[in-house]
């Protein structure tokens, strides 16, 4: 048995995640702030699924889902820091609020939920997959909030995975680029794009590698190009 936490699980990568990985037969831990979403997502899946609402920006939340994981299966062999969120806007309209938000979430969050499951992870050898981005090596315009969370979160979790590697922890980062969700107030439906679908299987890839491999880092992009005006 194979137990995972997903931070995000709501919705979008992290719900599409869920389902994949319990399918597979893991039990999933499902975070996110929306708790009715959760439960029913929970209750679709049926056994060895667990809501467990909570906010990633808080520690106690963090320490509440890991225990529960513990609780309820008495292992956790994987986190999947999925969480976040995208406000896109030039530096000039972007309010200090609005950038603590995004680093909050999308940066401060990941470096909570490793610090909440490490003792978990460690004493299973697991894994730590990071839901990152292609914004975060690549800057454009209107994304200094987001780019600078995702650059932060590839920092982060690249000390962590030099850290951790000797103890047997496995740190991964997955860096899709346009997904298919409503992220960032998008509307879905473009066919261009990634589907969440897609990152969940890169997700599992990094989960299903043998103990003595690491693949530290997985780009992912859409076979297509973004139609011309969109």
């Amino acid at each position: 048995m194979r137990v995972a936490l997903i931070s995000g699980a709501s919705r979008g990568i992290g719900e599409a995640t869920a389902r994949l990985l319990h399918a597979r037969g893991f039990r999933v831990g499902l975070l996110a702030r929306d708790g009715e979403r959760l439960r029913a997502l929970a209750a679709e899946l049926g056994e060895g699924a667990l809501p467990l609402p909570g906010d990633v920006r808080r520690g106690e939340d963090w320490e509440r889902a890991v225990a529960g994981v513990l609780q309820a299966f008495g292992r956790l062999d994987a986190l999947v820091n999925n969480a976040g969120i995208g406000l896109m806007k030039p530096i000039s309209e972007l309010s200090e609020a609005e950038f603590r938000e995004v680093l909050e979430v999308n940066l401060l969050g990941p470096f909570l939920g490793l610090k909440a499951a490490l003792p978990a992870l460690l004493a299973s050898k697991g894994v730590v997959v990071n839901i990152g981005s292609l914004a975060g090596k690549n800057a454009f315009k209107g994304g200094a909030a987001y780019n600078a969370s995702k650059f932060g979160l590839l920092g982060l979790m690249g000390a962590a995975m030099l850290e951790l590697r000797e103890a047997g922890v496995r740190v991964v980062n997955v860096l899709p680029g346009s997904v298919d969700t409503g992220f960032a107030g998008n509307t879905p439906g473009a066919s261009w794009k990634l589907a969440p679908e897609d990152v969940a299987q890169a997700v599992l890839f990094a989960l299903e590698m043998p103990e003595r491999a690491l693949v530290s880092e997985i780009e992912l992009r859409p076979t297509q190009t973004a139609p011309k005006g969109s």
